[in-house]
């Protein structure tokens, strides 16, 4: 019998959907954070509950041989990166592996083979956006860095590993400029202060920055002057500030007031350009993005005379691709935003076979299908975290496209999604994961259905 504040000797034999290492004790399952599948370790008990625990990784006694050395000297303490101790080979496998597990539990696809995972030749620095919240140590001290695990307490970092280069001369100049004027960071117990976060934006092709400041208020001391040193940074295109006055743990509000240069940067995806706003979705890794959106356009099969549907269109990133290979495409996004970007970024490609609607993809897809009878060939969706609505799978099932292209940031409740479709006419032909997120226990995953009577 263990008890809290034990320690005994664990071999990591698997590892947890949240990258925790899992190993057994006389039969009972033990979740060790920062353990790597192949350690032996000596581990401390800090939680017993009925059929499992969670114990403390104290010394690794035999490194297994997919541990490596964190790059990042504050891997363990941020809630950021969850796989730092673990080689890049081993992260695909475990993500491949991810992908299998809740595709046969949560879907019921029990003959399915082991995906393969897209990779990265370099999976550092690949992060085109970042929002670092602006906060005071215990010394009173400004900081800016990200929130430790589960809590939001500030870990001093202006450096990430996975950001571009330029966040870390944005920060310290504008830390400097807040430290010579004293101006306050917003404190979210007193809601007292002024500077909340800082998001800053890069375009990969183009090089263009973005630098947007959000307050608790709508002016900064001395704007001026930090719009010149910004301006020092090669590429700087637009710094703009965003209107924050709420009690909220949302991170952005509506308002957006332009300082300097356009309240957007463009960037390029393939052939397609986007103009990118400080509220605008755009996938966090370029490089990627364009392996993802290709793999989707390969799964539509699209020979020109198909009718689209693309569901969750965001600024319209996907459905721009699709609408190269398509007679008409369709998008629909709920954020009135992004189908503003959307319709800018059609007319900034020339591109005049797509049509964008404001809604949810639940309500606006039956209404064009029942009252309007558009069908569709192809539908795509790419949902967020929760999945797609039961009513927009209905409609789906009502609608049969030969061919559904489901892109999805969470295997789990993909696989739930695929069920329904597969148990109502489809055949689950492909899967392919694609590592948008290296160092951390997310990844992509793209597949093909196909209509059985087709």
């Amino acid at each position: 019998m263990m008890k809290k504040n034990d320690t005994f000797i664990l071999e990591i034999e698997d590892m947890g959907v949240g990258g925790e290492g899992i190993g057994k004790l006389n039969g009972f399952p033990f979740f060790v954070k920062d353990a790597v599948v192949g350690d032996t370790i000596e581990a401390k008990v800090t939680k017993l509950k009925k059929q499992y625990g969670y114990a403390r990784l104290m010394k690794v006694i035999k490194p297994s041989k997919v541990r490596c050395k964190p790059r990042c000297a504050y891997a363990k303490m941020c809630g950021g990166c969850q796989l730092q101790a673990l080689s890049y080979e081993a992260q695909l496998a475990f993500k491949a592996k991810k992908i299998q597990n809740n595709l046969m539990r949560i879907g019921g696809f029990t003959n399915i083979d082991r995906p393969k995972v897209i990779g990265m030749e370099d999976p550092w620095r690949y992060r085109n956006k970042a929002q670092f919240p602006v906060g005071t140590d215990k010394e009173g001290n400004l900081v800016t860095g990200f929130y430790a695990a589960r809590s939001h307490t500030i870990i001093p970092c202006t450096d990430c590993q996975l950001g571009v280069e330029e966040n870390k001369t944005i920060l310290e100049k504008i830390l400097s400029h807040m430290q010579k004027y004293q101006i306050p960071a917003y404190d979210e117990t007193t809601r007292h202060g002024l500077v909340r976060h800082i998001l800053i934006r890069k375009g990969f092709f183009t090089n263009e920055l973005m630098v947007c400041l959000i307050l608790n208020g709508k002016k900064l001391k001395a704007m001026e002057e930090l719009v010149t040193s910004l301006q020092e940074i090669p590429g700087m295109k637009s710094i703009t500030i965003n209107v924050n006055t709420e009690n909220t743990n949302v991170i952005m509000g509506a308002e957006i007031i332009p300082v300097f240069g356009q309240a957007y940067i463009t960037d390029q995806i393939g052939d397609i350009r986007y103009q990118i706003s400080p509220l605008s979705f755009y996938q966090v890794n370029p490089i990627q993005t364009e392996k993802l959106y290709r793999l989707a356009l390969e799964y539509a099969d699209l020979k020109g005379e198909e009718t689209v549907w693309d569901l969750y269109c965001g600024i319209g990133t996907i459905s721009l691709f699709l609408a190269q290979k398509a007679a008409k495409v369709y998008g629909v996004e709920i954020i009135p935003e992004a189908i503003e970007d959307a319709r800018r970024n059609a007319e900034l490609n020339q591109i005049g076979n797509v049509t964008f609607y404001v809604g949810k993809a639940e309500e606006v897809l039956p209404e064009k299908y029942k009252k309007e009878g558009i069908h569709a060939d192809v539908i795509v969706v790419d949902p967020p975290r929760k999945g797609c609505d039961l009513a927009a799978l209905e409609t789906m099932i009502q609608m049969q496209p030969e061919r559904i292209v489901y892109v999805s940031c969470d295997s789990a409740t993909l696989a739930r999604d695929l069920k329904y479709l597969c148990e109502r006419g489809y055949e689950l032909l492909k899967v392919t994961g694609c590592d948008m997120f290296g160092w951390t226990v997310h990844v992509e995953v793209a597949c093909c259905l196909q209509r059985k009577d087709s």
